[in-house]
């Protein structure tokens, strides 16, 4: 055992290439993230970019989502949902940690109920509220009943990653780690790099690379010269402008792909004067969506139908339409909302989180700015942006915010918007009930009108400025090949050496 987020994303960064070289060994991988785990204990996260994306490598999970978005076998080698309240998963009577503890049935209930124990406090405790009983009905078999239908609870475990149960309480999961996945962690230097072996021990079938090299390169122009000077194997948050270049280079390939993950700006009603509708909805007409997608993304984003799903997910509402960019319809809603114009509107963006990121914030500074208002950006690292969040329930006016929920189906991604979420900061209780209609059938029409409701309803009443559909950049050098996915998971187990 070893005890072990935030890029630049104007164009305008420069910064020195990453100097430390590539490994030398065969069927080494090299990966680089924007930015570093904030911890290494899967329950205690849900950033899939980074924590738990390396959380992925060591530490087995019932099933997994593949690149083409399929359920694959994990820990579980099938698995049926027998009534409208009961999943059955069936378990890989081989699997095992490697310190000698069995990953059977037992051991998914004791993963259950450490996350859903007050006492952890853990962010992911709520993917598992509707959860009632869990059953150990034989060491290979654990049965789940739930409070209401969950049909996507299968999708949800997909993320819920699994610890051995003695182990992981006689020590610190956010501190040391130990393995039950393909890989273990050898050394890790906070804020530098990762380092992952083949796990000799795992049960199920054998990595493709003996070893993962998982470097920290926060800086765009950084991770760019990395590609170029071939140190590493695969860098994502490429910026847009880079593209093309990198594609063009003989031993490298580069582009994108459409993301499941949406771009928006958060509207916290909890505080004045962003209550009014006709302020949420004028500041909804004030931007040139179109502009941003085209200039800032040169058109590998597609501007948001009016709400957070994109096309990917169970649940999305064809018949939505973007607010069209009508300044003069949002100058005359001001008018009539009677706010004081003159006030200062903070604007809260995580440095280096999300792609252009900053750009996209500063373009639309100006646009409010253009109908009168007066907008002043707040930065921020991540951390204390989430801690604001989840911590504190106080984030800004508006802040730059991303969804994406792995499940890819809507009730988990409208349920950030839920009243009692920790993610909301706007309450509707028709838009609660729209939600409950959606996960109380199992009957996927009964569930598409509920969310079609639900999202209809959300883009009229406007808690958010809904932006754009953010791609995933990415480039890969010609050692290896990788299977694009725009779900934001980065897995060596998505690579294959060439």
């Amino acid at each position: 055992m070893t005890r072990l987020w935030a890029s630049a994303l104007s164009s305008l960064a420069l910064a020195a290439a990453f100097a430390a070289p590539a490994a030398a060994q065969d069927r080494t991988l090299v990966m680089a993230l924007s930015g570093d785990v904030s911890t290494l204990d899967p329950h205690m996260t849900a950033s899939i970019g980074s924590d738990l994306s390396v959380a992925s490598h060591i530490y087995p999970s019932l099933v997994l989502r593949g690149p083409d978005m399929a359920l694959q076998a994990n820990a579980a080698t099938s698995w049926e949902a027998t009534d409208d309240y009961t999943w059955v998963f069936h378990l890989n009577p081989e699997a095992k940690f490697i310190n000698g503890e069995v990953l059977d049935a037992a051991a998914v209930k004791a993963n259950i109920e450490r996350v859903t124990n007050p006492e952890l406090n853990s962010r992911i405790a709520s993917w598992f509220t509707n959860i009632s009983e869990v059953n150990v009905i034989d060491a290979q078999t654990v049965e789940m009943k739930t409070a209401i239908p969950y049909p996507a609870l299968a999708d949800q475990l997909s993320m819920f990653f699994l610890l051995p149960p003695q182990w992981m309480n006689d020590v610190n999961p956010a501190l040391e780690t130990t393995s039950g996945g393909p890989y273990v962690m050898t050394n890790r230097v906070p804020g530098s790099s990762i380092t992952l072996e083949a796990n000799a021990d795992y049960w199920g079938a054998a990595p493709a690379f003996d070893r993962v090299e998982i470097r920290i390169i926060p800086e765009d122009a950084a991770r760019v010269a990395a590609l170029r000077a071939g140190e590493i194997d695969f860098a994502d948050k490429i910026p847009v402008s880079e593209v093309e270049g990198l594609d063009a280079d003989a031993n490298l390939t580069a582009g994108s792909v459409p993301a499941t993950r949406t771009t928006f700006l958060k509207i916290n009603t909890e505080k004045e004067p962003m209550e009014s509708l006709a302020l949420r909805q004028a500041l909804n007409y004030a931007v040139d969506k179109e502009v941003i997608t085209e200039a800032l993304f040169n058109g590998m984003a597609s501007v948001a139908n009016c709400q957070l799903l994109t096309d990917q997910y169970f649940g999305y509402n064809p018949d939505l339409e973007p607010y069209p960019y009508d300044p003069e319809r949002a100058i005359a809603l001001l008018e009539e909302s009677g706010i004081d114009t003159s006030q200062t509107i903070e604007l809260e963006v995580p440095v280096g989180t999300y792609l252009q990121g900053d750009e996209v914030a500063q373009a639309v500074q100006m646009m409010f700015t253009d109908i009168g208002l007066n907008i002043e950006i707040v930065e921020m690292s991540f951390g204390a942006y989430q801690d604001k969040h989840i911590k504190a329930h106080d984030v800004g006016r508006l802040s730059l915010l991303s969804y994406a929920w792995p499940t890819i189906d809507a009730d988990g991604l409208l349920g950030l918007a839920e009243g009692g979420n920790p993610y909301a900061f706007w309450h509707n209780d028709e838009f609660d009930g729209y939600l409950a209609a959606g996960r109380a059938s199992t009957d996927p029409a009964v569930r598409q009108e509920a969310y079609n409701q639900a999202t209809a309803l959300m883009c009229e009443q406007a808690p958010f400025v809904f932006l754009y559909e953010q791609p995933v950049t990415y480039a890969t050098s010609d050692e290896v090949t990788w299977q694009a996915r725009g779900d934001d998971w980065k897995r060596a187990m998505d690579f294959v050496p060439n």
